[in-house]
């Protein structure tokens, strides 16, 4: 059955969000110079990460740094930025995807760096690129019935491991042209991390409020893109349309119910140059309205929706409309509108 799930926030702000991403720059052509012996041999031109996705570069873990560390950074940075202290923290939600172990959940670590008072709701909630956004709206419900006041909402990505096993499999000499093309999304991922602090609006009026959205499911298609620590499996000409169809649908049902067609700022989540043109133009979207991280960053995942925004929030007015929108493998979609 088609439709969408549609949210409503009346008292819910977002006060504040912030990045904290890794030193090392892994540029496009390192990449392919590693992978030099294969694309001679299947006959791939270079410049392909270039070319076809748009991403010159990624960030990876330095030497000391890691994904969980990052986070709790962005954590920290988060709640000052909020004038909100740790122990008034009453949720933190993780939604990253890659993850070290299965079991604890990559909550408590963050949880107990970030020195939060054990009365603070701690989990995971993963739902591949659209965990954040499916993170705050939870958030957003148990702050609006009155179970919290803040919430903190999380995500650190390491993209190193599985991106060397993936360039060690294509050096492989029985790896054929689709074997290639169908992990080359992997090729395009970069890590980083991401924190934004939520509370009630009525305490904190200089926030931004969180006014609600709708979400849209296509769960047909939820073997198009299949990630693990191991390597990443899409097929991208279908994962493409598959996405687009549904992204187009949950928009034109929303349209009678919200006014998204002119918003200030739409921060997306960031895959590629084509992902970004198609809904561009799907959506008849202004590019200067759509702000890019992925030439410089690649795709983050859940963290690409709350970097692109904290780098856009000393640009954004009060009043400003700014609409979250992404696409998660599976596939799902999610459209927040915040008024800034």
């Amino acid at each position: 059955m088609a439709g969408n799930a549609t949210t409503r926030f009346d008292n819910v702000a977002l006060l504040s969000v912030a990045s904290t991403l890794p030193s090392r720059v892994t540029t496009s052509e390192e990449i392919e110079d590693r992978l030099g012996a294969s694309l001679s041999r299947l006959r791939l031109k270079g410049g392909l990460l270039r070319r076809v996705a748009g991403v010159l570069e990624r960030r990876n873990w330095a030497e000391g740094e890691s994904a969980d560390l990052a986070t709790i950074d962005a954590g920290e940075k988060a709640l000052a930025q909020a004038g909100v202290a740790p122990g008034d923290v009453g949720l933190l939600i993780n939604t990253s995807v890659t993850r070290k172990h299965l079991e604890p959940s990559v909550a408590v670590r963050l949880h107990h760096g970030l020195g939060l008072p054990s009365s603070a709701v701690n989990f995971d909630v993963a739902n591949a690129c659209l965990g954040f956004v499916n993170g705050m709206s939870l958030a957003a419900s148990m702050i609006e019935s009155g179970q919290i006041r803040h919430a903190i909402v999380v995500n650190g990505e390491d993209a190193d491991d599985i991106q060397v096993n993936t360039i060690e499999r294509l050096l492989g000499e029985g790896v054929k042209r689709d074997d290639f093309l169908s992990e080359f999304a992997t090729l395009t991922l970069g890590s980083g991390s991401a924190a934004a602090v939520l509370g009630r609006a009525d305490e904190h009026p200089d926030g931004h409020r969180i006014l609600g959205g709708v979400t849209r499911a296509a769960t047909q298609f939820h073997d198009l893109c299949v990630g693990s620590a191991e390597g990443m499996y899409t097929n991208a000409k279908e994962l493409l349309k598959g996405g687009l169809d549904l992204v187009v649908s949950a928009w034109d049902e929303a349209k009678p119910d919200w006014r998204w067609h002119d918003m200030d700022r739409y921060i997306t989540h960031q895959v590629s140059s084509v992902h970004t043109n198609a809904i561009l133009k799907a959506a008849k979207l202004d590019p200067a309205r759509v702000p890019t991280t992925f030439p410089q960053y690649g795709n983050v995942g859940p963290a690409s929706i709350p970097i692109t925004l904290a780098e856009q929030a000393p640009s954004l007015n009060r009043g400003d409309r700014v609409l979250l929108m992404g696409v998660g493998s599976g596939l799902n979609t999610a459209m927040m509108e915040l008024a800034w």
